[in-house]
Formats: C-alpha cells, structure tokens, sequence
C-alpha cells in the first residue's frame, strides 16, 4: 500500500504539472517551436524563465517531455515533445488528447472544503463551484468523440432512427444536459436535414454553447437555452430526445425521464448515455469501475445532492438502476444498443 500510494503520489504532480503546461501555453509553444531551452520558451508563453526551467526540467525527469544537451548548462537545454506524445498532448481533436482529463481532475477537487462539508451534514455542492476547468474539461473530454462518433457510428447503430434524422425533412432533436453543445453541433452536422435544442440548466455552459454553435456554422438548425425539460411548450415535439453523461448528476432522474418522455412525438425515442460501470458490484473492480467511483467521490454525488430531496445516484449508475428508472417514469421498453466504448454504456427507450 505505501509503493502504491507513493506512486499514485508522482502520478499526482503530473496530472498538475501537465495541468501547469496546458493552461500556460506551454506543450502549444514548444510544438509549434519544434524544441526551446528554457529562456526561448518563458519568452514565447510571457512566463517567469525560472519557473519555466523548473517545470520543463521535471517534464523531462518524469519522462514527459524530452531533452537534448542534457547535460550542458541548465540554461542551454533543448527541450521538445517526443513524436509518440504529440497527440497526447496537442492534438485537440483527437480523442487520445488527454489534456481534458487533467482539466476534469483539477476542477474536481477545487472545492474541497466544501465538499468535506457536505459529506458532513449531507448537502451537496454546486456544480459551478467546480469552475472553469471541470466544465471545460468535461467540454473537451466530450467535443472529440461527439464529432468522431456520433454521427459515423453512433446514430448509424440504430438504423431506423439514423433514417428518420437523415431523410426527414423536418426532424427535431432535443438534447437534455447539453452541456457545452458539442453533442448538439455533432447530431446537426450529422444529419444536416435536423433542428436540435440543446437544453441545460448552467448558464455558463450555455453560453459556452451558443458561441461553439456559431464557430461550427450551425447556428441556423440549433439553438441553445436554460431550460427546463419539463416546460409544457415543449411537449409531443422531437423525433430524437439525447441525455449524454448527465442523467446521474440530476437530483430527480426519474422526474427528469418522465420529462423527457413528455417531450417525445409519435413514434419518437429517447438515446441515453451513462456511465459504462459494472452489471454489479465487484471490489476490487476494473480502472473504469475505479474511475467513476473516484469522479463520484469527488463530484457527482455532490453535485446531484445540491437540490433536495435528491434520489443521489452517483456516477455508479448500473443498467438495473437505469431500466428501473425508465420504468417508472413510464417507458414501455430499454434497450441497450451495440455500441462500443470505453467508458459509456447507450440505452434506447421507448414510451
């Protein structure tokens, strides 16, 4: 236990360390420079040269980074990012950039006093608490693979709704939980014929989404709001309702899919998106197991708990836990779809 903590220890400072070179412009600087001794490289980012030094010197200790002239002068190093770590670390629209996670790992323990307080007295801790760096880091961790897989294999998993989204001219998708709009932006470049509202309760994401909207030329189809599922206007319209990643942090998930069934037309259907955990309990359990309870502990619970009463579920959200929401909030069937990935589990339901 002391050598596993020890090194979960050193695996901590570089999850810092890499979140230090991210938010300083530092790995985008020395991969548009090639390579850059310390001076060159403060320069170029406006950063403090010693610092600089310091941190690329640990970069290449920990084997992050890497040196030529290793040994000459301090001051005279060379420094660059090995080929084999480029698209780890600067690749943003791959789904290997892993930046996103050290983003998602620093935001989650921002607010962590009071999250000692609420495992005291059992409130739960606002989700914009957490800041910048869990939104954006979620935001990113997500936009890769909305724009890789969502409409090349993802929608293409169940043909006759990819058929209804693609042929039908007037098909409308509501997308609950939007987050920051990728999810949206990747449904309406993927079916070019839809209209997508993207619905979420953080003004900051949302106006994060509007603006990723604009950038990615499909303002005109989707549209983003702070809203409400349960608004009565909005009900009988989609073809298409999508939660992604965000049914286990609602406080009423079973409120929140009756909702959503609300919200279905005729022959309409609902995709889910949740966490791929275990069938069932299991210590010790698998890294993914792992990394969901450790995202749970440190911020799901939390964050589902900040409304009271709260059903907090956690991001240890199972298929059994699942159907039987889906059953009470009234939905006649759940399927879970052919689809593979690492870490999501896709559930179609239908009223």
């Amino acid at each position: 236990m002391v050598e596993r903590l020890f090194q979960a220890a050193l695996d901590f400072q570089d999850v810092c360390s890499v979140y230090i070179g991210h938010r300083l412009g530092l790995y985008e600087a020395l991969g548009a420079a090639g390579s850059a001794t310390p001076a060159e490289l403060a320069r170029r980012t406006a950063t403090d040269e010693r610092y600089v030094r310091e941190w690329l010197e640990q970069q290449a200790v920990t084997g992050i980074l890497a040196v030529e002239n290793g040994y000459g002068l301090p001051d005279e190093r060379q420094y660059f990012v090995p080929e084999g770590h480029v698209e780890t670390l600067l690749q943003r629209d791959s789904v290997n950039w892993i930046i996103p996670l050290a983003l998602q790992m620093i935001g989650s323990v921002r607010p962590l006093d009071q999250l000692l307080q609420a495992y005291r007295s059992g409130a739960g801790v606002p989700y914009a608490d957490y800041g910048a760096d869990m939104r954006e880091g979620i935001s990113l961790m997500n936009r890769a693979q909305f724009l890789t897989f969502l409409g090349s294999e993802w929608l293409p998993a169940i043909p006759d709704l990819h058929a209804r989204l693609t042929e039908r001219p007037s098909a409308w998708v509501a997308d609950v939980g939007c987050g920051t709009g990728w999810s949206s932006i990747a449904i309406a470049r993927a079916c070019p014929k839809v209209r997508v509202d993207g619905i979420d309760l953080d003004a900051a994401s949302i106006d994060v989404a509007n603006a990723n909207a604009a950038g990615a030329g499909v303002a005109d189809r989707v549209s983003f709001a702070v809203r409400d599922a349960a608004d009565p206007r909005l009900a009988g319209r989609y073809d298409l309702v999508t939660v992604f990643e965000a049914l286990h942090d609602m406080a009423h998930p079973v409120d929140a899919l009756r909702a959503i069934r609300g919200l279905l037309a005729a022959g309409g259907t609902a995709v889910i998106a949740d966490e791929r955990v275990a069938d069932g309990f299991t210590a010790p359990g698998e890294d993914v197991e792992r990394l969901m309870y450790g995202f749970s502990i440190l911020h799901c619970l939390a964050v589902g708990r900040e409304e009271q009463p709260s059903a907090a579920t956690g991001a240890v959200l199972r298929p059994d836990a699942l159907r039987a929401m889906a059953d009470e909030a009234g939905f006649a069937g759940v399927e879970i779809l052919p689809i593979d990935n690492d870490f999501w589990r896709f559930y179609r339901l239908t009223p």
